[in-house]
């Protein structure tokens, strides 16, 4: 098969379209003919060198893909071959063909196409697992969500408005926040001319966020903290500011508030097969119904992989962009 390779880490002419195994499912794997896949921020960490893939999977990036199961592997039950699924992914997505393990496969939702499904596992599962499972973000409560127009942040959007809370977004120019709005966002804060603390206080009557959902690590840890609602709960999944930052416990503990940072990439596998479990149950009749969609910015040949990581680099797409195969 054909898959992208990193041969050297690098920039994005570090990734290679080039020829490598058939991967072979093993127990309790299927192997998955690839339709599309999705580029997320962890697979330009990938590249660049800084975020290896978990011990005995692929060496390729791609964290979520969309295709029909081409065979199954050993002690696989309820899935046969020919159907169309969507996949969360350890790597591997940006291949012509991928080994997941069965409890990470998740059957196209009712309306939507399979190519587009590609956008849906690890946005769905991300979302789902830190704000409602971690967190228990509840009705007539305040989110905010930093990055309101990524990947991350549309599904955050529709999950939130979905269940009844009101939600605020933090983005880098009116173009992407109108599209928040569009999702239903009710608060919408430009980051690079607003300060996300008044405007939430501002927004709540002085009251602040029950949930704060961050992608940017150390760089928002003290502000966050001071955006929090008493008995907030701040869910840190990213770092794209920094690794280290100062925090002022007096403020959390006046809060009785939480802060709690999780990875998906690296959970055992059992983990992630209850996360997806818990995603068909509560988000994929929520996608059946028409309240939430996937939300893609743009389609690109697997080939050109470096641009579309080009694209995330410079904070170019409002949702995901997906790598396709004929």
């Amino acid at each position: 098969m054909r898959a992208i390779t990193i041969p050297e880490p690098g920039g994005p002419e570090a990734l290679v379209w080039d020829e490598v195994p058939d991967p072979v499912p093993g127990e309790g794997e299927v192997l998955v003919e690839v339709v599309a896949g999705a580029v997320n921020r962890a697979d330009l960490l990938q590249r660049q060198g800084f975020y290896d893939p978990p011990p005995g999977t692929s060496p390729y990036p791609g964290l979520e893909c969309s295709g029909r199961i081409a065979e199954l592997g050993p002690g696989v039950s309820g899935w046969s071959v020919g159907d169309e699924v969507c996949a969360l992914l350890a790597g591997g997505g940006y291949a012509e063909k991928v080994a997941v393990p069965a409890g990470q496969l998740l059957p196209v939702p009712e309306g939507i196409e399979l190519q587009q499904s590609a956008a849906l596992p690890e946005v769905s599962c991300t979302v789902w697992s830190n704000v409602f499972m971690i967190a228990h973000l509840r009705p007539g409560e305040t989110l905010l969500v930093h990055g309101g127009a990524s990947g991350i942040g549309t599904m955050a959007i529709q999950l939130a408005k979905a269940v009844g809370a009101k939600v605020a977004v933090t983005a880098g120019s009116k173009g992407k926040l109108a599209y928040c709005a569009e999702l239903g966002a009710d608060v919408l804060i430009d980051y690079r001319e607003q300060d996300f603390v008044e405007e939430i206080r501002t927004a709540t009557d002085g009251t602040g966020a029950d949930v704060i959902l961050d992608i940017m690590g150390a760089k928002y840890l003290d502000r966050n903290v001071k955006a929090l609602a008493t008995n907030g709960r701040l869910a840190i999944i990213g770092m794209q500011g920094g690794v280290k930052g100062e925090l002022n416990i007096a403020t959390l503990l006046g809060k009785r508030a939480a802060i709690t940072a999780t990875s998906l990439r690296g959970r055992p596998v059992a983990e992630k097969a209850a996360i997806v479990a818990a995603v068909r149950e509560h988000v994929w009749p929520l996608i059946a119904g028409g309240h939430v969609r996937p939300v893609v910015d743009r389609e690109l040949p697997m080939s050109e992989a470096a641009a579309a990581h080009r694209v995330l680099e410079e904070s170019g797409n409002i949702g995901k962009v997906l790598l396709t195969l004929p």
